[in-house]
């Protein structure tokens, strides 16, 4: 095949995913397309996204078509100059229809995960990338290093990306010890250590932007920087009814409402979202862990974090970003940071925004490292 056509083939989003359904095409066939253009949205079975374009040219040909169940790494449409020959093309369609039609599809290999031990605790990791400059994603109270699914892959270029289970997370150990702050922000910092990694930009997301602020403060010669995420401890209001109902919800059905704060549009949350919280939720140790960090989050139905006064310490770049919609920690909460000017809001983003507008995140955050 002609170098100058350009594969694009279904994204693997997080670890489980296998396939992914084209919703809608965004970009017609014959139109230009610019490195990092939306081209087409798609659903996977816990949420929808958009692909960028990883490549400039003009999108030659649709090879997938709108609702086709389609494996990942599977070639769905084809990007080249306008000079590539149309028979060149066409061959080059054929072939990847066949492999399609066929099954014959060589899955992209995805995230390499691992483990550490940080204090007697296994900490559990997904990697994608080899560059020199490292970027460690901290997810928030509940979530997991899938909940970067939409992030990871585009900020892999050209960088080491690392997203990480916190402790009672994911895969990693389910005892938070006290929960405090400096327990979590120990096991990031171990997790630097344990890798080897001097020097990290460091993402964190709701208690995650917690949670790395109080590393940074702590051990400063590791953190070239911070992105903070709807970051938990800035600002006098949290969604407490919120916390506490995703804490207690003991099936589907009770836990399915209290996601719907998460989004802008509630319609985020499929079956499959709140199936596979639950199933984490009935983990040996997952109950104590999340009411013990609900005692970090939580003085009443006031916020028990107050991490502001550690980012007026903070001497390292500091860029925060928040949802317009956020049912969690309300936007407004930013008038409380030293420079609440500096905030990127992104409009019609709830408390998730890095899985409901990830372009948006994954724009600050490259920016930001230039």
């Amino acid at each position: 095949m002609n170098d100058a056509i350009r594969k694009v083939v279904m994204p693997k989003w997080g670890l489980s995913m296998t396939s992914g359904k084209i919703t809608e095409w965004i970009v017609a066939e014959g139109e230009e397309v610019s490195d990092g253009d939306d081209l087409a949205e798609i659903d996977t079975d816990k949420i929808a996204g958009t692909l960028e374009s990883a490549d400039a040219g003009v999108l030659r040909r649709v090879v997938a078509d709108v609702n086709e169940d389609v494996p990942v790494g599977a070639t769905i449409a084809l990007i080249a100059p306008a000079d590539v020959p149309d028979s060149e093309i066409e061959e080059a369609a054929r072939l990847a229809r066949e492999e399609l039609e066929s099954g014959a599809v060589e899955e992209a290999a995805g995230p390499v995960t691992g483990t550490v031990t940080v204090d007697g605790r296994s900490l559990a990791y997904a990697t994608l990338g080899d560059g020199a400059e490292v970027v460690v994603l901290v997810h928030g109270y509940g979530g997991d290093k899938n909940s970067w699914l939409f992030v990871q892959e585009p900020l892999a270029d050209g960088r080491t990306v690392h997203a990480l289970d916190l402790p009672g997370h994911g895969e990693s150990a389910k005892d938070v010890g006290d929960g405090s702050l400096d327990t979590l922000a120990g096991a990031v910092l171990g997790f630097l250590e344990q890798r080897g990694i001097e020097r990290a930009h460091l993402v964190g997301h709701s208690l995650g932007g917690a949670v790395v602020t109080a590393a940074a403060v702590a051990d400063p010669a590791r953190v070239a920087s911070l992105t903070l995420v709807a970051p938990a401890g800035v600002g006098p209001d949290v969604n407490a009814e919120y916390l506490r109902g995703f804490a207690e919800a003991t099936s589907r059905r009770e836990l399915k409402p209290h996601l719907g704060a998460l989004f802008a549009d509630p319609a985020q949350v499929t079956r499959q979202l709140a199936d596979d919280l639950m199933k984490y939720k009935r983990l040996d140790g997952v109950d104590k862990a999340l009411r013990t960090l609900l005692g970090t989050l939580l003085d009443g139905d006031a916020p028990a974090l107050d991490v502001v006064p550690l980012l007026a310490k903070a001497e390292l770049p500091v860029t925060v970003v928040w949802g317009s919609d956020d049912a969690v920690l309300p936007v407004s909460n930013a008038r409380s940071l030293p420079d609440p000017d500096a905030v990127h809001v992104v409009e019609g983003a709830g408390h998730m925004v890095h899985m409901e507008k990830p372009n948006a995140l994954v724009a600050v955050v490259s920016e930001k490292r230039r």
